[in-house]
């Protein structure tokens, strides 16, 4: 299947790499088709030698590899994975912003501070589901609902804190509560300090999504007449959390990995 507007080049390979705060994802494309998906901790991007060690086995399994896409929630490291990109690859580099030419219009008071993974997830959502309004849900380190009407205009979002920062806040900030692995609690309730904090945390981030959902969906119908509302679900804590709601969102695996792949195509030299 190819991107509306696209030209088949099927013999093109090209690189996406997704740096988050807590993983770097690495993938390898063909058009639309992802090739192969490595993670690693983002903290081993933070060196020439770390970056290197990702990319250049990629780059022996696929001699063809020349262009790649970088879509980066982390500035500080955005000047040394270009460059080892750059050393590495031989032909063009893009980076994901609010600046390409994208699927959607974006309202934004200030459009360079939209995330370079919320762009993705809203590409891709567009892209995906066209002639629907769309409420995309980010579930990693932070939380972010965007919202995309049915024709090509964001009509705003919302962000707040994710369930592992939740429970690292927790821990840091008080004298005696333990860090809490994250995960589908068993009872409403706990009987444990651990089980306490794990239900609050998770049960808590569910009910808060669900309430939200309640209210754009209607305010989507009242304000923005729609009918057709689709909801997405991306992120390392999307599987989690989507089926503990009420909504069934649709969980799309490696979401931003592949809206940077379509925006890729979107904004690649059309010579190439």
């Amino acid at each position: 299947m190819l991107f509306s507007g696209e030209q088949s080049q099927p013999d093109t390979l090209f690189l996406v790499v997704e740096i988050g705060n807590t993983t770097t994802s690495l993938a390898v494309f063909r058009a639309d088709e992802c090739l192969e998906v490595q993670k690693v901790p983002s903290l081993i991007m933070t060196g020439q030698e770390g970056i290197a060690e990702q990319i250049k086995p990629l780059v022996v399994s696929y001699p063809a590899l020349r262009d790649a896409v970088i879509c980066s929630v982390v500035p500080l490291l955005d000047e040394a994975v270009s460059a080892a990109l750059r050393l590495h690859l031989a032909g063009e580099l893009l980076k994901v912003s609010a600046s390409m030419k994208l699927p959607f219009t974006l309202h934004y008071d200030s459009p360079d501070t939209f995330g370079a993974d919320r762009i993705a997830l809203c590409a891709l959502s567009r892209h995906l589901y066209p002639g629907e309004a769309v409420i995309a849900l980010d579930i990693g380190t932070a939380i972010t609902v965007d919202v995309l009407g049915s024709g090509q205009d964001y009509l705003g979002g919302l962000i707040m804190p994710g369930l592992d920062l939740m429970a690292r806040a927790l821990h840091e900030h008080t004298a005696r509560l333990p860090l809490v692995t994250i995960g589908r609690p068993e009872t409403l309730v706990g009987f444990s300090t651990v089980d306490c904090i794990r239900n609050g945390i998770t049960l808590g981030c569910v009910s808060s999504i669900d309430g939200l959902l309640v209210k754009i969906k209607n305010w989507l119908r009242k304000e923005h007449g729609e009918e057709r509302i689709r909801v997405v679900a991306a992120g390392g804590n999307a599987q989690l959390v989507s089926a503990m709601l009420d909504s069934s969102p649709v969980v799309e695996e490696h979401a931003v990995l592949r809206g940077s792949s379509y925006l890729f195509s979107l904004n690649r030299l059309p010579s190439r």
